[in-house]
């Protein structure tokens, strides 16, 4: 397997790289500023806003399948335009594209979502991960499409370390009991990611835990596991602030847990005591 990972110096495509090199996959990333240390891998600058410098890279690394994982942010250029990019040049080379795409892509209005539901972002950043969706599934229709959710790793992740620093005192914030999401483990999400690269099955597909947690929920977890005291955490209601986005968006994922052998753990599992 000769594999391309986008966006591989970020969080999930450090364990997607780690994950390819260690199944022995032929594996190329990309990286923005600096390349991850992880050996093994074959390292590509790229600039996703800068037009022809995606087909640059594919030739170079002529990679059998492409993995789409960087993440832009509401940086529309690189989510949007670049995620057009990615795909209309592996498009043009024939390579297999496994894009991922986000829960932000949903409103929150019907709560539980599952693949067969169609995008109603409410931010910057889910218009840019929708405008994406729609472009790859019509440039390159035998493409996988994955939303997933908040990614949870073994203390690397946004999530984690943001507790770490609300329960030392040194970050000011709250963390909120009705922003609910489904979180799920960077170490499933990259299998299940590797798992649809390897296959031919196209469309949508969602990667999220099983449990659907408060951000609260959540960061009370990551506290026990790591032997912080919950009770330092400051709890708040999103819905007493102006910060956009949705409250409640819940990934049903079952229809895709019947078509990938990984179990897609929740977070009550994953992040139990040590």
């Amino acid at each position: 397997m000769k594999v391309l990972i986008i966006g591989g110096s970020g969080f999930l495509g450090t364990e997607l790289v780690r994950q390819a090199t260690a199944a022995g996959w032929e594996t190329a990333a990309t990286y923005c500023s600096r390349p991850s240390g992880i050996p093994g891998a074959l390292w590509y600058q790229l600039d996703l806003r800068a037009p022809g410098h995606i087909d640059g890279v594919l030739a170079a690394a002529a990679p059998g399948a492409v993995i789409n994982a960087t993440s832009g942010h509401s940086d529309w250029a690189v989510t949007a335009d670049g995620s057009v990019r990615v795909a209309m040049a592996a498009a043009k080379r024939g390579c297999r594209l496994v894009h991922v795409s986000s829960d932000a892509v949903f409103s929150g209005s019907r709560m539980h979502y599952d693949e067969t539901c169609l995008p109603d972002p409410l931010t910057p950043y889910g218009a840019a991960k929708a405008t994406a969706e729609t472009a790859v599934r019509l440039l390159a229709p035998g493409a996988a499409v994955a939303r997933t959710s908040l990614i949870i790793g073994n203390g690397g992740s946004v999530h984690e370390r943001r507790v770490h620093a609300l329960a030392a005192g040194t970050h000011d914030g709250v963390l909120f009991t009705d922003d609910i999401r489904c979180p799920v483990h960077v170490e499933d999400l990259a299998s299940a990611l590797r798992e649809l690269a390897v296959s031919d099955q196209a469309g949508m597909f969602h990667l999220a835990g099983a449990d659907a947690l408060s951000r609260h929920e959540l960061g009370v977890l990551i506290a026990r596991r790591d032997g912080l005291d919950a009770a330092r955490l400051p709890a708040g209601r999103r819905a007493d602030t102006l910060m956009p986005g949705a409250l409640d968006v819940r990934l049903d994922s079952s229809a895709t847990q019947g078509r990938v052998r990984t179990r897609l753990r929740g977070a009550r599992e994953f992040l139990t005591a040590r």
